[in-house]
């Protein structure tokens, strides 16, 4: 069976010229969590939607998160990674994790702040940009050293985003394929 990679955006969805729906539509094996609120995400709603998605799937899973889906991802491996489907988990790609605990972080982003600072329990890669308006780069860095990921500086390329002239992203998706195997 081929390994899913499920995506997970940040605060209001990843748009058109996003490296996420780009390789949702080029990657077989991808399909984006489709979360209930993404305007003024609870982060125990996101978290269930993320646990029921890899429960669904019939093999390993790999997580291809941006912004507010690192820390998704983070609160999901604090809070259910000792089950047992959380051994389907074989890596997941933190692209841009956000400072959730800033002063002027959204309010209405309820629930993310503190950011979990425990290990991951499965391989990860953390990209981080030296201008992310949403997060200092020696902050992306901490937490990668405390998650036990690799850590990327990529350069001045913003919020990882869209804007960022990324496009399809080949960097980010080298990477998951390493966290694949493959």
């Amino acid at each position: 069976m081929t390994t899913a990679i499920l995506i997970l955006p940040g605060l209001f969805n990843s748009g058109e010229g996003h490296w996420q729906t780009l390789w949702e539509r080029q990657l077989p094996n991808a399909r984006r969590v489709q979360q209930r609120n993404w305007d003024s995400p609870d982060r125990s709603e996101w978290v269930a939607t993320l646990d029921a998605a890899i429960q669904e799937a019939e093999a390993g899973v790999l997580l291809a998160a941006h912004s507010l889906g690192c820390a998704l991802t983070a609160w999901w491996a604090a809070e259910r990674g000792g089950t047992p489907h959380a051994a389907k988990v074989k890596g997941a790609l933190l692209a841009a994790p956000p400072d959730v605990e800033r002063d002027n972080f959204p309010s209405f982003a309820t629930g993310f702040a503190p950011m979990p600072r425990n290990p991951l329990p499965f391989p990860a890669i953390v990209a981080a940009s030296s201008n992310d308006p949403w997060c200092a780069l020696p902050r992306a860095q901490s937490w990668a050293v405390q998650w036990r990921a690799q850590f990327h500086d990529i350069g001045p390329r913003g919020h990882i985003n869209a804007d960022s002239g990324l496009a399809n992203w080949p960097q980010g998706h080298g990477w998951l394929a390493a966290l694949a195997g493959g």
